[in-house]
């Protein structure tokens, strides 16, 4: 039993006596300004984004889903049975009549620019026309305006009480509270531990900066904004992100990045192929080879993590994310 369904395993053990009530539908959820009324359990759910599909496979909901899109990394290993009984309708953004073919009776998504005023699927108001009531995860608009720059700009620093709520509130859909209460659990019982073991480094001025991908490499990277969740994830653990911006994913000059010489380099890893730097490989070659970024410390040091891109989002991977950094933080020390 791996370590996550252990600690699962022993919250649910401690929470036997103290079940929580079963949802009364219809059910009417606050989410992101809009009002959304679930009139019954979802049979058939269409999940827009690996985050939300992944919390609903790790609340056992793989039975209701009719499709799934929007992955970045392969499905947790854990949850690979469940998977392979959802239909992956596109791996990318899927068209808005691959989603309503599916006949969803509920459609979440991890990304308001999926479903929202400008959404790539489309908006809340073609939904409602057909019925189907539409919910993107509170980590994407609580604190945030997704209007403002090409993934949104945040007004405020990612709080990671929006996961929670999420995670809660999807529970509350599916009528799944005591695995939602559960997986929350685990979740914060490993922030805690990671972040103990952050602190007892100890470490001085330490800092970093977090690429995800490039639209070509030859061209300006996309690099984890400071009110993010990579700057939160950052935060949490005593590193300084170098880059301040209080867009999601701006584009911010090499030279830049190179001037402030960031102790540490996280690089996503991802098996999406949408840009040319979503390759990992592709990446490592470039800052190996480029007359600028070779001369960071962190590059000629190796002072590089590499961490899986749905790690950089705020889903249960996020977890997974912060112990991955915390690991390559280990060498700052010596």
């Amino acid at each position: 039993m791996n370590r996550f369904f252990l600690t699962t395993a022993l919250a649910i053990g401690a929470a036997t006596t103290a079940h929580a009530a079963p949802t009364q539908y219809p059910v009417t959820i606050d989410n992101c300004g809009h009002a959304v009324t679930i009139p019954a359990r979802p049979d058939t759910v269409v999940s827009i984004g690996q985050s939300t599909t992944e919390i609903l496979y790790a609340l056992d909901q793989a039975d209701r889903m009719a499709g799934t899109a929007l992955w970045f990394n392969a499905v947790l290993p854990d949850h690979a049975d469940q998977d392979a009984r959802v239909e992956r309708i596109s791996d990318n953004t899927p068209s808005f009549e691959s989603v309503v073919n599916k006949r969803p009776a509920f459609v979440p998504t991890m990304f308001e620019w999926m479903i929202g005023e400008q959404g790539a699927v489309g908006t809340r108001a073609q939904f409602a026309d057909l019925g189907i009531p539409v919910w993107v995860m509170p980590t994407d608009c609580q604190g945030k305006n997704n209007l403002v720059g090409a993934d949104g700009t945040r007004l405020a620093p990612f709080d990671i009480r929006s996961l929670w709520d999420s995670i809660d509130q999807l529970a509350q859909v599916m009528d799944a509270q005591d695995a939602g209460d559960a997986l929350t659990a685990a979740l914060q019982a490993r922030e805690a531990a990671v972040v103990a073991r952050a602190q007892a480094m100890d470490l001085p001025d330490a800092s970093a900066a977090v690429w995800f991908s490039s639209a070509d490499l030859q061209l300006d990277p996309y690099m984890a904004g400071g009110m993010g969740v990579p700057g939160w994830m950052l935060d949490r653990l005593g590193l300084r992100n170098v880059v301040t911006s209080d867009e999601e994913w701006p584009t911010v000059g090499w030279e830049t990045i190179a001037r402030a010489d960031p102790s540490v380099l996280v690089i996503a890893r991802m098996d999406r192929r949408r840009f040319p730097a979503d390759d990992v490989e592709a990446k490592l070659r470039f800052l190996q080879t480029d007359p600028v970024t070779r001369q960071m410390s962190a590059v000629r040091d190796n002072r590089i993590v590499i961490m899986d891109a749905e790690a950089m989002h705020a889903g249960i991977r996020l977890i997974d994310g912060l112990e991955a950094l915390a690991a390559g933080m280990d060498g700052l020390s010596e």
